[in-house]
């Protein structure tokens, strides 16, 4: 092989690698007008609410709906690519030990962040936790064979609504205390760790899009051609049957869609299916389009695209610094309105109803944040480039 086909090999894997920086770049950048959203907005009633909100807001936290799937399935892809360069063993253990890694930051740093509070009042299991627990389930399914894997992903995908009405029921109100084993499948509030726990990010089926992403790293051994076709077949067919079962009212979520008065309502009213469990519909509206933005990422150019790569490159550092940066200027915010910094020394569904904002001084709030924290991801990601420590692979 030449010096010039080597290189140009090199290129194109570099392509494959920087579509899927792209991709959890954007989701990062979305999730972090949610969370903007969170701690400075003046709405105390549910943004999905169409009969209390309208369409900006329903968007606005609509689309954040992408992020937490998207960013557990590339979890899974980059550890089925890094399948190709390290042995069962070595891919075993750095998994079971970064998942151990994140939900113990869950538990701690990431938690506080949230609160401002002593862990030892309140602790938060949201998407880490549960990105940490699938790690956790992958470095045991990685001895298995990959038949198993996708046997394991898809019953657990297209299965897990089944419990709906059966095996668990429904929510509890989160301001009552419930058994730890219904965070199986249903957002609950529980005492059972020796502490006030709120599990937001149920364990099924998180533990399955991860394995699913694994499988998908098959794709990128494809040429660009072929690895094309497949992701945008793989994603308009995940479209598609979302339309199918949603359409039909058939299976795939526990709220059924009832047609609206009027053409907006009536679009949103079928695109608004439950995240808390991630139904199997939420699931295939959300990464259906994120696997074709996978798809056309490795052609896309431009100063925008970097600085997406730039975010999609440090991950745990950008959720860290932001959940931190957002919440200190929250406190600044309770101060400048006449509330008190302690107002906002909490969790966010405890703010005082008179505090907050209106939604475009929260969307200008959340592009102010994303520019003054890119020169501390560029940093970081260059840092990660020129260092090869074993511990930079854990942040």
């Amino acid at each position: 092989m030449t010096e010039q086909n080597i290189a140009m090999g090199q290129a194109r894997h570099e392509y494959r690698l920087t579509s899927i920086d792209f991709l959890r770049g954007l989701v990062m950048v979305i999730m972090a007008i949610d969370h903007v959203r969170d701690y400075f907005t003046d709405i105390r009633f549910d943004p999905l609410d169409l009969e209390q909100g309208n369409g900006a807001l329903f968007m606005t936290r609509w689309v954040t709906h992408f992020c937490a799937p998207v960013f557990v399935l590339l979890a899974g892809l980059s550890a089925g690519l890094m399948a190709e360069r390290r042995s069962r063993a070595e891919l075993s253990r750095f998994l079971f030990t970064r998942g151990i890694w994140l939900i113990v930051l869950e538990f701690t740093l990431i938690t506080f962040g949230w609160t401002f509070q002593p862990i030892t009042n309140f602790l938060i299991l949201q998407v880490i936790w549960a990105i940490g627990l699938s790690l956790v389930v992958m470095s045991a399914l990685v001895w298995t064979p990959k038949w198993f894997i996708a046997a394991f992903a898809f019953i657990i995908i297209f299965g897990h609504n089944l419990l709906d009405s059966s095996l668990f029921p429904a929510p509890l109100p989160l301001n009552t205390a419930g058994p730890f084993w219904h965070a199986l499948h249903n957002m609950v509030f529980t005492l059972d760790l020796g502490l006030p726990t709120l599990v937001a990010y149920p364990i099924l089926p998180w533990i399955a899009v991860l394995p699913l992403g694994y499988l998908m790293a098959g794709i990128f051994k494809m040429d660009m051609k072929k690895r094309h076709q497949a992701l945008v077949r793989i994603g308009l067919s995940s479209i598609a049957l979302f339309i199918i079962l949603r359409a039909g009212n058939i299976y795939g979520d526990p709220s059924i869609w009832i047609a609206q008065e009027d053409m907006m309502k009536n679009f949103f009213a079928f695109i608004n299916v439950t995240k808390y469990p991630p139904s199997l519909l939420y699931l295939l509206i959300t990464l259906g389009p994120g696997i074709i933005i996978l798809a056309y990422a490795e052609k896309w150019r431009g100063p925008l695209v970097n600085c997406m790569i730039t975010f999609g490159q440090v991950p745990f550092f950008f959720y860290v610094a932001h959940i931190y940066v957002i919440h200190t200027a929250a406190l600044i915010a309770a101060e400048m309105q006449g509330l008190g910094w302690r107002a906002t020394a909490q969790s966010f569904f405890k703010f005082p109803p008179e505090y907050g904002y209106s939604l475009p001084i929260v969307w200008l709030l959340w592009l102010i944040l994303i520019l003054l924290l890119y020169p501390a991801y560029k940093w970081f990601a260059n840092i990660k480039k020129r260092r090869k420590y074993w511990w930079l692979s854990y942040l």
